[in-house]
């Protein structure tokens, strides 16, 4: 047995842990489980390939960032496409979760992220159909970096990227205005009203963001493995399970409860085989919902 996988699961946790920030920022500022967050993964990963795809005809073919399978054409339209999947996520919120929380019955804007979720996936594949689509079909050569693993130059690329992001959430979090208000509004909503918070400047911005790191996850596994209209869809249970085994709320925990999702499903594939990998993720959630209900970081409502 090699230690292979730990390098396939820091990849895949990486991807899942970007989705889980997303799902813990929403539910502990709007009180409710957003079921379309995996569909926006998948958005922004077609907006990206969208504008990638405008840029190459528009320059021509690009020559990458040796040794890197992408340039800067990928780089600009993944930029852009953060800002296109926040307004996506921005624009769901004011046209139908933020009339149904009007109304006070947050299992009914449940129910309506699951409806959202369905349409979003089917326009995608009425729209690009389901046949898998590729940023690049260059082959990379795995360099190995002992003790039986071997890793690409896009997987450490895509790890630093993730680190970068984590980073910078975590310190707009602590150390800024709107961080601190976020905070705030996710401790006590009405006391955060009553202290002069613009609570919607806050929820624009939650979904702003929510939809941003969507959109980076998505596209990571674009590079990796690649496009189809089901692949927000096929993150969405691992991606749940590291929001609540890490603790709503928790940024540093979404990252960590991505990291044990997705070394535990690498694991799996080698050690019992591939048919198990949707498996760990549901097993570990119902683990962490009978042990330790507000996961590793997880704070009591009092």
């Amino acid at each position: 047995m090699t230690l292979q996988f730990l390098v396939d699961g820091l990849l895949s946790g990486s991807m899942i842990g970007l989705g889980a920030i997303g799902v813990t920022l929403t539910y502990s500022i709007l009180r409710f489980s957003n079921f379309s967050h995996g569909d926006l993964m998948a958005w922004g990963t077609y907006a990206t390939l969208v504008i990638f795809s405008g840029i190459t005809a528009l320059f021509g073919k690009v020559a990458p960032f040796a040794p890197l399978s992408f340039g800067w054409p990928l780089l600009i339209a993944l930029a852009a496409s953060m800002l296109v999947t926040g307004g996506l996520a921005l624009l769901l919120d004011r046209v139908l979760f933020a009339r149904l929380r009007a109304r006070g019955q947050m299992i009914i804007v449940v129910m309506a992220s699951f409806g959202a979720s369905m349409a979003l996936r089917s326009l995608l594949e009425f729209l690009f159909s389901s046949r898998p689509d590729y940023f690049s079909r260059a082959i990379q050569i795995a360099m190995p970096v002992g003790l039986g693993m071997r890793i690409t130059p896009d997987q450490i690329a895509l790890l630093a990227l993730t680190l970068l992001l984590v980073v910078a959430v975590h310190l707009l979090m602590t150390h800024s205005q709107i961080g601190r208000e976020m905070r705030a509004v996710s401790q006590n909503l009405a006391l955060a009203k009553v202290v002069g918070i613009d609570v919607d400047r806050v929820v624009r911005f939650t979904w702003m963001i929510g939809g941003a790191l969507a959109c980076v996850a998505g596209v990571m596994i674009g590079i990796l493995v690649q496009i189809r209209p089901l692949m927000g869809f096929d993150m969405l249970l691992p991606v749940f399970a590291a929001a609540i085994l890490g603790g709503i709320g928790s940024i540093p925990g979404a990252v960590l409860g991505g990291l044990i999702i997705g070394i535990s499903e690498a694991a799996a594939v080698q050690i019992i085989g591939a048919e198990w990998r949707a498996a760990v993720a549901f097993l570990i959630l119902m683990a962490v919902l009978f042990v330790r209900p507000i996961g590793l970081f997880g704070v009591r409502e009092r």
